[in-house]
């Protein structure tokens, strides 16, 4: 995947834990596991606007697109 979630280092930056950001946002602690460990698939507009509002973040801070993973696959595949 060409796009990481780096939930955990702003979650790291701001001493606060999973559960904590889980009932500030109203997500579960299943759906935000899942994002946090890169495993989502996809992510609400709404999901991303309130975990960078209860995060004091920008979406950038959460989610990085990684061009060397994705050429690196790329590679591999010719």
């Amino acid at each position: 995947m060409s796009i990481r979630v780096t939930l955990d280092r702003v979650l790291l930056d701001r001493r606060m834990s999973l559960t904590e950001l889980s009932e500030r946002v109203g997500v579960t602690l299943a759906n935000l596991s899942i994002l946090k460990t890169g495993k989502a698939k996809a992510i609400r507009f709404s999901t991303l606007e309130a975990l960078c509002r209860e995060l004091q973040c920008q979406p950038g801070d959460i989610l990085i697109f990684d061009e060397d993973e994705d050429g690196a696959e790329r590679v591999a595949a010719e």
